[in-house]
C-alpha cells in the first residue's frame, strides 16, 4: 500500500532576533514509494558504484543533475548545474609483501593480510628500502590537549608507526583528550598529515576494529585500487612517501622483534609520560605509481531567496561511493553504496521538492549541494569550502546527510558531535514536535563528527549538523536497535553488500528527512545566525567572518 507522510510546517520556537515565528505552511507531501523508487535506481548496479572519474560518474552526476532540473531547481553555478573539482587520481600498485629486518631474525609481512599501503605522491615509484621505524604513539600534536607524541625525536625519513583514535581512547580517560569521544586528532587523515610535516618517510596506523570504527576488511577493499585528493600541483602540500594500516597482530609481531612487549608498548601510549620510541627493525618494499589529472564534479542546484538571497543554508550530500574494486565472498564487486549515500542524495531530491511544493518560497536561498570524492578524503566539499559558489561568510548552516535512516521510526535523534553549536537546540525542538528526543550518539569514539562533509563547513566556521537515527525503536530495545546499526557497520560498509534490501523501512527515512526539511524551513525565514557553543573549536573562525558580515 502507498505510504504518505504528510508534514506541517509549525510555528517555530527558535529564537529569532526579529521577534517572528514562522508562518504556518500549507501542507506538503513526501512519499514512502519516490525516495524508494529513486533509492533502488541510483543504487543499482547500472551505476558501477558511482566512482569518480568512471562512467558511474558521468551517469550519476547528469541524473542528480536532470532531477535537480526536474524539480525546479535553478543552476547553482551561474547557469550551470556543475562544479568542477580537479584531482588527481594515483593508482599505486604495491608489492604484496614487506619485509621487516630485526635484531630477532626476518619477518615477512603479506598484503593485504597484514597490511595495506599506498600513497598520495605522484612519483612513478616510491619505496621504502631497510627503512627504519619509529612507533609515535597516536602520532598527535594537539597544544590545547598539552600533548604532542613528536616531542624530542626525530622521525625524518623514517616510518612512524601510530595508533588509532586518540590518546584518551585506551582507557577512557576523559580527562586526556575527550575520552571515548573522538577528535579530529583522532582520524586517519590528520595521523598521516602530521606525519608529513614532521618529513616521515611513511606512517603506519595500527588498525584495532573498536577504536578505528570498523573491521580491517574495510580497509583491505581498498588494496591496489586507485585514490583521489585535490590536484596539488604548484602548490605546496607535504606528504609521506608511503602511508597505509597495518593488523594490530602484524604490529605487536614487528614491535616483540624489535625487543618490546608490543601489547604493553601500545597501551603506554594513551598515557601521559609516553615519549616516541625508536625501533631497531627496517622495512623494505615497493610501489608502483600511475597517475590521471581530471576533474570530477560537484553537483549544485538552489532556491533563491524571497527577501535574503545572498544568505544561504546548505544542504550537502555526497553522490560518490568506491566504485569496482575486490570481490567479496560472493563475487560481487560493484559497491553499490546503497545506504553510504543514495540514501542522502534522494533525500536531498524529497527536501528540494518540499521546499518547491511550499505555499511561499523560503526568505533565504536554499541551496542543494551534492559533493563529490567523500569517500576518498572528503575532496569535492574541501574543494567547495575553499571555493565557495556562495560566501561562506553569509551561509547561515549547512545541514549534511550521509546515510539516512533505513531501519524504522526512532523515538530518539543523536546529534553528531553533540554539544558544538546552536543548530543541535534547533533539532532539539523540532524533534520534540514529532514528539522524539535528543540522545547521546552510540558510538561517539568513531568520530563521525570528523568523517563527512560537514566538517569541511565547520573548519571554516560555518555552523554544521549532520543527524543520525536513533535506537530508541518500537519493539525493539535499544541494545538490539544498536545491535542491527553494528551489523552494518560490520558486514555491509564499504562492502558490494551495501545494497537495498526489502527489509528496509523507510517510514523512518521519510521522519527524518521531514526534520531536515523543518531545519531549513526554519531557517530560511528566521534572522538569527546560529552560533558554536563554548569549547567548540570552530568558535573562532566564526566569529571573525560574523565581524566582517556585521
Amino acid at each position: 500500500m502507498k505510504r504518505i507522510f504528510i508534514i506541517s510546517l509549525l510555528p517555530a520556537m527558535f529564537s529569532c532576533n526579529n521577534g517572528k515565528t514562522v508562518p504556518s505552511e500549507n501542507p506538503v507531501v513526501m512519499s514512502v514509494d519516490s525516495f524508494k523508487n529513486e533509492l533502488l535506481e541510483l543504487s543499482s548496479d547500472e551505476f558501477q558504484g558511482r566512482k569518480p572519474f568512471t562512467a558511474g560518474e558521468e551517469k550519476t552526476v547528469n541524473y542528480i543533475k536532470n532531477k535537480f532540473a526536474s524539480l525546479g531547481l535553478e543552476p547553482g553555478n551561474g547557469e550551470s548545474y556543475f562544479q568542477d573539482v580537479p584531482m588527481s587520481n594515483i593508482k599505486a600498485t604495491a608489492d604484496s609483501v614487506m619485509n621487516i629486518e630485526s635484531p630477532y631474525g626476518k619477518i615477512k609481512l603479506k598484503a593485504p593480510q597484514d597490511y595495506i599501503v599506498w600513497t598520495d605522491r605522484t612519483e612513478t615509484k616510491q619505496t621504502l628500502d631497510k627503512t627504519e621505524f619509529v612507533f609515535a604513539g597516536y602520532g598527535v600534536v594537539a597544544p590545547e590537549y598539552h600533548w604532542n607524541d613528536y616531542a624530542g625525536i626525530n622521525v625524518k625519513g623514517k616510518v612512524v608507526l601510530v595508533m588509532v583514535n586518540d590518546p584518551g581512547f585506551q582507557y577512557g580517560d576523559n580527562s586526556i583528550f575527550k575520552g571515548k569521544t573522538m577528535t579530529y586528532y583522532g582520524r586517519w587523515m590528520y595521523k598521516y598529515e602530521e606525519a608529513a610535516r614532521h618529513g616521515a618517510k611513511g606512517c603506519l596506523i595500527i588498525h584495532q576494529s573498536e577504536a578505528a570504527g570498523y573491521p580491517f576488511k574495510v580497509v583491505q577493499g581498498n588494496f591496489n585500487t586507485s585514490r583521489m585528493q585535490l590536484d596539488y600541483r604548484g602548490k605546496e602540500k607535504p606528504n609521506c612517501d608511503m602511508i597505509g594500516w597495518i593488523t594490530d597482530s602484524a604490529a605487536v609481531k614487528i614491535i616483540n622483534a624489535a625487543g618490546f612487549n608490543g601489547v604493553e608498548l601500545m597501551k603506554t601510549a594513551g598515557t601521559r609520560d609516553f615519549s616516541a620510541i625508536p625501533l631497531p627493525i627496517t622495512a623494505s618494499t615497493s610501489m608502483k605509481v600511475q597517475v590521471e589529472y581530471n576533474s570530477t564534479k560537484n553537483v549544485i542546484g538552489k532556491i533563491t531567496g524571497s527577501k535574503y538571497p545572498d544568505e544561504t543554508i546548505i544542504y550537502t550530500a555526497h553522490w560518490d561511493h568506491l566504485g569496482i574494486g575486490v570481490p567479496d565472498e560472493k563475487g560481487d564487486s560493484i559497491y553499490n553504496g546503497a545506504f553510504d549515500n543514495a540514501t542522502g542524495v534522494v533525500g536531498l531530491f524529497e527536501i528540494a521538492r518540499a521546499f518547491k511544493n511550499a505555499a511561499t518560497p523560503p526568505e533565504r536561498t536554499i541551496v542543494f549541494l551534492s559533493v563529490t570524492a567523500e569517500e576518498q578524503g572528503l575532496w569535492g566539499s574541501a574543494y567547495y569550502a575553499d571555493h565557495p559558489l556562495f560566501s561562506l561568510e553569509k551561509t547561515v548552516a549547512n545541514i549534511n546527510m550521509d546515510g539516512v535512516n533505513y531501519l524504522g521510526i526512532t523515538k530518539d535523534v543523536i546529534s553528531v558531535g553533540k554539544g558544538l553549536s546552536e543548530l543541535e537546540d534547533l533539532l532539539a525542538i523540532e524533534a520534540k514536535k514529532q514528539n522524539r528526543y535528543l540522545a547521546d550518539e552510540d558510538h561517539p569514539e568513531s568520530g563521525y563528527y570528523y568523517r563527512s562533509d560537514h566538517f569541511n563547513f565547520a573548519k571554516k566556521g560555518v555552523p554544521s549538523l549532520h543527524f543520525d537515527d536513533g535506537v530508541d525503536m518500537e519493539g525493539y530495545t535499544k541494545v538490539e536497535v544498536g545491535k542491527l546499526k553494528d551489523e552494518y557497520r560490520l558486514k555491509h560498509y564499504h562492502r558490494p553488500s551495501d545494497e537495498y534490501n526489502t527489509s528496509w523501512k523507510l517510514e523512518g527515512a521519510i521522519l527524518d528527512l521531514e526534520l531536515y526539511f523543518k531545519l531549513g524551513t526554519t531557517l530560511a525565514n528566521c534572522r538569527t545566525w546560529p552560533k558554536w557553543k563554548i569549547g567548540a573549536e570552530f568558535k573562532r573562525t566564526r566569529e571573525k567572518s560574523d565581524a566582517a558580515r556585521l
